[in-house]
């Protein structure tokens, strides 16, 4: 079955997209699944469980899960870190990273994390409020000039999803012009553009509207006002202080190795296509960069407790409003969850997702390389949903959402 591109394009709203029926599910080559250290390095037994693991009973009940929900939504490869301190930690890679050659999924691997680049792009942000330097309640249009209703849009609104500015990836001329060619370059200001030949949809705060023009504007006053570009800020006051040293924001469709291929439905005949090397710079701060399943394991407790944040600064970015879904309220660049605190991430042939539970102290990580809906629902959702039932029964991920539209 062919289906046109729908809204859910590219990353373009968690909890807020159209959803479309999709396609059948892509069909993934069966690999047996590897375990792995905490570290990303395999161990000698490959098919028993880490050395810290979860115990035996858990362990197996994860890994049939885990499998299952590969092959009931056709992913093709999948990375899973839990990490649950004094219980114990699971990390798996199962699939391939390569349809084409059977190459399997490496837990080393690094993938893109789409609408999890907010996370840091709403940190730098927040950093230059702890200096001094901007005010959450500062118009946009105090620093950029020529958007819709600017003077009544403030950087809190924009970080909260609050502005009701049109998202220029809902754009049926953006659809056009990205699957069109979609190796090519957009600048942040091209991208914009798409959006601001409409209307706003709402009254700045008076509505939640997942919008990832908001998260570009963002990255302009950080350029702006710190005088550097975003990706040099973001590395130098947020990767370096993190120690995050395989996480990027690449200039343009480089991609480190190893990686997997990517694949998506969103092309302009509905067919599969190979994403690897499709250039993510519409996405930019919204949704633009590179990580691994290790540095996104030390982001998510960093992100959620606010290491790199002022207590008062953290406390702003954790005062959460509801969004319209079930069980599911956004604050600045994040989101709560049943309890877990972070973001997932949906671009072209890749989702993650990277949350934190403070009650029990514990990591989720998950990526894998395609982002095709399964029943109008994320595959990377639906594997969060299963596998925190199982490990965390009293916090289950997206557990009062039967559809959870795209990020």
């Amino acid at each position: 079955m062919r289906r046109t591109p729908s809204r859910r394009l590219v990353a373009a709203a968690l909890l807020a997209a159209s959803v479309l029926a999709p396609m059948t599910p892509m069909a993934a080559t069966a690999v047996p699944a590897t375990a792995v250290s905490p570290t990303g390095t395999a161990p000698h037994d490959k098919a028993g469980p880490t050395s810290d693991g979860l115990g035996r009973e858990l362990t197996a009940r994860l890994d049939k899960t885990i499998a299952e929900v590969r092959e009931q939504t056709g992913i093709p490869g999948v990375v899973v870190g839990l990490w649950m301190p004094g219980k114990g930690n699971y990390v798996r890679a199962t699939g391939v990273a390569d349809t084409a050659t059977g190459r399997p999924m490496s837990a080393d691997t690094s993938v893109r994390i789409g609408s999890e680049t907010k996370t840091f792009t709403v940190t730098a942000l927040l950093e230059l409020v702890d200096d001094g330097r901007i005010g959450l309640d500062d118009p946009i249009s105090e620093y950029i000039h020529g958007v819709p209703n600017g003077h009544r849009i403030t950087l809190r609104h924009l970080a909260e999803m609050r502005s009701g500015l049109f998202p220029y990836t809902a754009d049926p001329d953006f659809t056009h012009d990205l699957l069109s060619n979609p190796e090519r370059t957009f600048t942040p200001r091209e991208s914009l553009a798409y959006g601001f030949k409409h209307r706003n949809t709402f009254a700045p705060g008076t509505q939640f509207q997942y919008c990832n023009s908001n998260l570009v504007l963002l990255g302009l006053v950080i350029e702006k006002v710190s005088g550097h570009r975003l990706a040099d800020f973001i590395h130098e006051r947020v990767l370096g202080p993190a120690h995050l040293h395989h996480t990027l924001f690449p200039k343009g469709a480089e991609f480190p190795a190893p990686h997997p291929h990517g694949y998506t439905d969103q092309t302009l005949s509905g067919d599969t296509a190979d994403t690897t090397h499709w250039n993510p710079s519409w996405a930019w701060a919204a949704g633009a960069m590179i990580s691994n399943l290790n540095d996104l394991r030390r982001w998510a407790p960093i992100v959620a407790t606010g290491t790199l944040l002022s207590p008062e600064t953290q406390r702003q970015r954790l005062k959460t409003l509801p969004t319209g879904f079930p069980g599911t309220t956004y604050g600045l660049g994040i989101f709560k969850a049943d309890g877990w605190i972070g973001h997932n991430g949906s671009i072209p042939g890749y989702e993650t997702v990277t949350v934190y539970l403070p009650s029990k102290k514990a990591t989720l990580v998950i990526m894998i390389n395609t982002d095709i809906p399964y029943e109008g629902q994320e595959p990377s959702t639906v594997l969060a949903r299963a596998i925190t039932t199982i490990a965390t029964p009293d916090n289950i991920y997206d557990k009062d959402s039967s559809i959870s539209p795209r990020p």
